[in-house]
């Protein structure tokens, strides 16, 4: 019996099968999939089952599941296709008799107003009316959110619509962390745990960026329509600009703060920090 890995091909799902290789589950009894198994080739190198699955294909999945104990199942990046793709995950994780799915969702799914969270919501519906057990892992952002823009943020400083709302960002690797920990430690069926970590708003992390880099960097805050039209006027595609500010609507509404230490209990410490993930960028 194993464990498999969805999305092990993209940033999440590559750090979750290396949490649990680090929590001592051996090579052997992890599976990591995806579209494209040459970029996993190193992973088979160490031992690792890889095998190649796709979201649209539940054959590949079907194939790909085949003795599967327990599934994280990494959330897909179609937007407006991932319920499809889940039920698909689900018909193949039923045929296999996996025994538990990880999902890892959006916060606050069940109630969030996110455009993102839609399909999430969905997702989880579909998963608990399988009848298979699960665990719900709702992930607020990754610091890998900002991190890449810091060159960016220093040049022009930050600009976006999130206004005073608080964040309770972590790294990806924390959020990688608790699944492997779900998959490795008992009495997590049924639980819904929402993730994060220390809250901070868009000025704080301007002030973070100045005080570690000694540049002074501010926080522009605009309407969401402005927004919108500043990501489209620097070269996104209008559909992603809107969804990135959605995010930013939605944090200034208090939506993408988490309360609670659900991620600092299962990772048993206290996540990385802000001010740890910058200095670690820069």
């Amino acid at each position: 019996m194993s464990i498999v890995v969805t999305g092990a091909t993209g940033h999440l799902g590559r750090l979750i099968v290396e949490s649990l290789l680090r929590r001592g589950v051996p090579a052997g009894e992890v599976v990591a999939l995806g579209r494209d198994t040459g970029r996993l080739a190193d992973l088979a190198d160490r031992g690792v089952t890889v095998r190649r699955a796709d979201y649209d294909d539940v054959e590949s999945l079907r194939a790909a599941f085949a003795g599967a104990e327990q599934l994280a199942f990494v959330s897909g990046t179609d937007i407006g296709r991932r319920v499809e793709q889940a039920r698909n995950v689900v018909t193949a994780a039923q045929e296999a008799g996996v025994r538990l799915i990880a999902y890892t969702s959006a916060p606050k799914a069940d109630t969030s107003s996110l455009i993102l969270a839609v399909d999430h919501r969905g997702t989880e519906q579909v998963i608990a009316d399988s009848g298979l057990p699960y665990v719900f892992l709702r992930n607020s952002w990754y610091f890998e959110n900002y991190l890449p823009q810091i060159p960016t943020y220093l040049e022009h400083g930050i600009a976006g619509a999130a206004g005073d709302g608080r964040i309770s960002g972590a790294a990806r690797a924390d959020y990688a962390e608790a699944v492997a920990a779900v998959l490795t430690t008992e009495g997590h069926a049924g639980r819904v745990y929402e993730l994060g970590g220390a809250g901070f708003t868009m000025t704080e992390l301007a002030e973070e960026l100045s005080r570690q880099t000694g540049r002074q960097v501010g926080y522009t805050d605009l309407p969401v329509e402005k927004y919108v039209e500043v990501l489209v006027g620097a070269g996104l595609p209008r559909g992603y600009a809107e969804v990135l500010a959605d995010g930013d609507r939605a944090a200034a509404q208090g939506e993408l703060h988490v309360e609670g230490d659900d991620l600092a209990k299962l990772i048993d410490r206290e996540p990385t920090t802000l001010a740890e993930a910058i200095r670690a960028a820069l």
